[in-house]
């Protein structure tokens, strides 16, 4: 199955977008990606959950990927504005181009953030964050991981902006490039003790307690970033959702590795990405369930 591309208005700047729509789907589910990470990455993920009966929508945030702009030298974006315009923007497309159907969302990382920092999210049915915590270094897990991550996002981060005008992750072996305005908001709130908890422009508590979906929760035990004190943090101020933890030993499912990055790749396949689209189903017939007793 081939995905259509499309760009998505959102406000004057495109969100570029691919979408597999499934004959039949009994939802559609919108895939947030993590920072510096493009849609591509998640191609395998989403067609296979596409054949699990869903229409699934991936994308790339403002700055990044296919929507990234001829230089990012100068261009304004900011990883709020990923999470206020451009998950707006995906979410309401969405729901106009399968009108009546439930909409879903899988967030890894700051995609977890987004789902539960944006107002959209109210539209959805249920929702699972992979691998999404606060991301204050204080909580890396692993003194030479936690030295590593501090010496990039508060000294090698300014510097490289300032010189290139943008962050060039793809130089230096980090990731996608970043607009310089999402690099350094990022490693502003990583040094703050709470994270963008710590950010008032944010109003990330308030926003958060307005969360009352199902949720489920991924992490990973070699995950040295998302783990449990860090997802901790971040899950604790959605107080009114109805939130599932897992957090899975990958080695005991049979995958040798997967750390913050990898439960989107293929070797995750049979052993992990299942409990994502049965949880999903469950969500739906739970709400189904009623109405057919109704009748």
């Amino acid at each position: 199955m081939h995905p259509e591309h499309l760009s998505i208005p959102a406000g004057r700047i495109p969100v570029e977008a691919s979408c597999w729509a499934v004959p039949g789907a009994v939802a559609t589910v919108l895939l947030h990606p993590a920072t510096a990470v493009t849609q591509d990455y998640y191609a395998a993920f989403a067609a296979w959950l596409a054949g699990q009966g869903f229409n699934v929508v991936t994308y790339d945030y403002r700055g990044t990927g296919r929507s990234r702009p001829h230089t990012l030298r100068g261009f304004k974006a900011t990883m709020s504005a990923w999470i206020d315009k451009d998950v707006a923007a995906v979410t309401r497309w969405a729901e106009r181009r399968f009108p009546g159907l439930p909409l879903l969302a899988v967030g890894h990382s700051v995609g977890g953030h987004a789902i539960g920092l944006s107002p959209e999210t109210a539209r959805l049915r249920a929702a699972v964050l992979v691998a999404s915590h606060a991301g204050a270094t204080h909580t890396v897990r692993g003194l030479k991981e936690r030295l590593r991550v501090r010496f990039v996002l508060r000294v090698l981060a300014p510097l490289l902006c300032a010189v290139f005008g943008y962050m060039p992750g793809k130089r230096i072996g980090l990731g996608e490039d970043l607009p310089r305005g999402v690099m350094l908001q990022w490693a502003r709130w990583t040094a703050l003790p709470r994270y963008f908890f710590d950010d008032p422009s944010m109003d990330a508590a308030r926003r958060m307690a307005r969360v009352e979906l199902p949720l489920l929760v991924l992490g990973f035990d070699d995950d040295p970033w998302a783990n449990p004190r860090a997802v901790d943090m971040l899950v604790s101020h959605l107080v009114n959702a109805r939130i599932e933890r897992r957090n899975i030993d990958p080695k005991a499912s049979g995958v040798p590795a997967v750390g913050h990055m990898g439960f989107f790749r293929r070797r995750c396949e049979a052993a992990l990405w299942p409990q994502v689209a049965d949880w999903l189903h469950a969500q739906l017939e739970q709400v189904e369930a009623p109405r057919h007793a109704a009748r």
